[in-house]
């Protein structure tokens, strides 16, 4: 490769399927408060931006919204519950490990960049064994600035040492799309994470269905790394 490349990994709906546990975390916490569960057939589209926007939308989507202070609250309930059933029913999107293997065989920078808090960003790696593949997270809390600002990821880049040119965002929502447009970097979404948008109207440069056609999306992206010189 001519520069290492720099590759910035959402995490939830990207890398794994986490809606059943982030759901199941927020439907304790909203029962907790006399408010009713919200079936899983109308719940994965409130996942996304976060614990404290995730306890926001279940409010709004059971009654009365949550004032800020009992946001405050509900968000350090969420993760006191949620750090002990992390992954209960969480996995990897089918040929992620193999995809982070090749990858990182090939020398390329990984990070991961969610607005997942950063602590348990890194607990939800380790427990699903591909904590040793990203030396890079940066979580919700790592800044005072989470995706869609491009600090964010530029942070990343500055960890990795590699420069915006040489970066591609991944991920599977309006937020990752925002984050890299705002980075000026593209984008490569998978179709089957979390989204509030439909998928004409995501903005990525490149979707794929399944983590076995990345090399081709990276190859179009980035082809002075990954693809052939004309």
């Amino acid at each position: 490769m001519p520069e290492r490349p720099a590759l910035l990994f959402d995490l939830d709906g990207t890398l794994a399927d986490t809606a059943a546990d982030l759901c199941e975390t927020m439907n304790v916490v909203l029962t907790r408060h006399g408010r009713d569960r919200i079936p899983d057939t109308r719940v994965r589209h409130l996942v996304g931006g976060g614990a404290r926007l995730l306890m926001d939308r279940g409010f709004r989507e059971t009654g009365e919204p949550a004032s800020e202070a009992l946001l405050d609250q509900l968000f350090e309930e969420f993760l006191d519950y949620y750090a002990d059933h992390i992954a209960d029913h969480t996995q990897l999107w089918p040929g992620v490990r193999e995809l982070l293997e090749e990858l990182s065989d090939q020398g390329a920078g990984l990070a991961v960049c969610t607005n997942k808090v950063e602590h348990l960003s890194r607990e939800l790696l380790r427990v699903l064994e591909i904590d040793r593949f990203f030396p890079v997270v940066i979580g919700g809390d790592t800044l005072p600035v989470k995706k869609p600002d491009p600090e964010h990821l530029f942070e990343a880049l500055r960890q990795l040492k590699v420069e915006p040119i040489h970066a591609v965002m991944v991920g599977d929502s309006e937020t990752d799309t925002a984050a890299a447009k705002n980075a000026e970097i593209p984008c490569i979404c998978v179709d089957f994470g979390y989204r509030r948008v439909p998928l004409e109207e995501l903005g990525a440069d490149y979707l794929i269905g399944h983590f076995d056609e990345f090399p081709k999306a990276l190859e179009a992206i980035l082809p002075r790394h990954f693809g052939e010189t004309s």
